[in-house]
């Protein structure tokens, strides 16, 4: 067996989730909602997933203030030196600065990989092999690896990796990064087999991470080490709700990662999708009756195409001469809209709702 006990996940569980609403809302977005019915939610597969690889002392969730309740009920096993709950919404970046500085305070020798909550993972023996393997890698190599997987269709609400040089079996050098390309771009990418989906998992030693950070992030973490000699979780806690906000709200892939030289990205050969946006899940689940999607629901389909159809439990839906939409319902909200333009529509409508009905419908 090998050696896990340098290895640590840092698990991305703050966002807002709204791509997915009105069934992800502002009081319970999507990583906390057990979305398909499996009895588990998005953030607790993904804690169960990492759990089976490392020791479970080993895996940190980064939230915010108001989903720290929601992460205590769901994992009711997390010390609270392992939650990370963030006054204000910052972007990923500064989430994992702050979760690589509690780690290398814990252990110097640290590698980390870090997740988001939603994503849904065919094949948990391959994706151990790559997470295995990976680690290994960083250990060895002391860079900053990005986990892909091959496209499968010319996906535009992915993000992208371009590979480069081969430095070693499965693992190359990252030529460019491209988020949410035109889908004849996509088609382009996928075509060239030059392109990898990007899974959104980065793995890299601690040290590596914290010198990128102090590089590209202002100097907040380390103006909390200057001062306090002695590290202890709780001290941290209240320096970071206090200083929090003078980082940017930036993303790890833009902020850190294509900023920083040396980045690799490992081929994986694991089942991968994101299923962030109402299209996404279209794309990536299965079809059944007329290649509509049921999630979940209780549903009479007549003459009924191309549908992703997700109602709340007791609800029946009846849907009839309807092709290629949204249907969607939670609490106070149903959703009914083009799938073609749910990715951009659903974001622009729910900040209209906001403004126009209030925080309850949101």
């Amino acid at each position: 067996m090998k050696e896990t006990g340098n290895n640590y996940c840092v698990i991305l569980a703050g966002g807002k989730g709204r791509r997915l609403w009105p069934c992800s809302r502002e009081e319970r977005p999507k990583q906390f909602v057990d979305f398909f019915g499996t009895g588990r939610t998005a953030l607790q597969q993904t804690y169960d997933r990492f759990a089976r690889i490392l020791p479970s002392e080993n895996i940190f969730v980064s939230t915010n203030d108001d989903y720290a309740h929601l992460v205590r009920e769901q994992l009711p096993q997390l010390d609270d030196s392992r939650l990370l709950a963030e006054p204000i919404h910052r972007g990923t970046a500064p989430s994992v600065a702050w979760a690589t500085h509690r780690i290398i305070h814990i252990n110097p020798d640290a590698n980390i990989i870090v997740t988001p909550s939603d994503l849904t993972i065919i094949g948990e023996e391959q994706f151990k092999e790559c997470v295995d393997r990976a680690f290994c890698f960083v250990a060895e190599h002391k860079r900053v690896l990005a986990m892909g997987v091959k496209p499968t269709r010319p996906e535009p609400g992915y993000g992208y990796i371009q590979m480069g040089d081969t430095e070693c079996d499965g693992v190359f050098s990252v030529q460019s990064f491209t988020e949410k390309p035109e889908r004849d771009f996509a088609k382009i990418f996928m075509d060239s087999g030059e392109f990898l989906w990007n899974t959104g998992m980065f793995i890299a030693n601690a040290s590596r991470l914290a010198k990128c950070f102090s590089k590209l992030l202002p100097v907040v973490l380390r103006n909390y080490d200057e001062t306090h000699p002695v590290f202890d979780f709780e001290e941290e806690n209240r320096f970071i709700h206090d200083n929090f906000p003078s980082y940017p709200n930036v993303s790890l892939d833009s902020g850190i990662l294509e900023k920083t030289d040396g980045v690799c990205v490992m081929c994986c050969n694991f089942g991968w999708a994101d299923l962030g946006t109402w299209h996404g899940i279209y794309e990536a689940m299965h079809k059944g009756e007329g290649d509509n999607v049921v999630i979940n629901t209780d549903a009479v389909l007549d003459n009924a195409r191309g549908n992703v159809i997700k109602l709340s439990d007791g609800r029946l839906a009846v849907v009839s001469g309807i092709d290629n939409c949204i249907i969607a319902e939670e609490g106070n909200v149903l959703l009914v809209c083009r799938k073609e333009d749910s990715s951009s529509n659903v974001r622009r409508l729910t900040n209209e709702i906001q403004m126009k009905k209030g925080e309850e419908y949101i």
